[in-house]
């Protein structure tokens, strides 16, 4: 058994130095020719279910490591992020494509459902 543990921590140290040599002879070009080469071939394999799929796994990965602290925390930053690199009119052409998408995916009765809602709410006090 000893033997084989020798034999599997010798092969971990070739692949360590191996990949440090490898490292060290390759520029980033070398790395990002070799990464499009793989995503292309990996996209051309699978299917949009398979990306759905894996990316459901990870969703829940990362939510089941993180509270939500975390996620707020990310989330201001991108909004200030964003809000720094877009303006006023970058927020109305993006609101007026939103509630054109939701005028046309919800009918009259929708609308005034929402609007007693709100109003007896408001009556109610809640908000103010």
């Amino acid at each position: 058994m000893a033997e084989k543990d020798n034999e599997k921590m010798s092969r971990e140290e070739a692949g360590r130095k191996g990949g440090e040599a490898t490292s060290n002879n390759h520029g980033d070009d070398f790395y990002e020719k070799n990464g499009e080469k793989g995503g292309e071939a990996t996209s051309e394999s699978h299917d949009k279910d398979f990306y759905e799929k894996n990316g459901k796994k990870g969703g829940e990965a990362t939510s089941n490591n993180h509270g939500d602290d975390f996620y707020e925390k990310n989330g201001e930053k991108g909004g200030e992020a964003t809000s720094e690199s877009h303006d006023k009119d970058f927020y109305e052409k993006n609101g007026k494509k939103g509630g054109e998408a939701t005028a046309k995916s919800h009918d009259k009765d929708y609308y005034e459902k929402i609007g007693k809602k709100g109003g007896k709410a408001n009556s109610d006090g809640d908000n103010n």
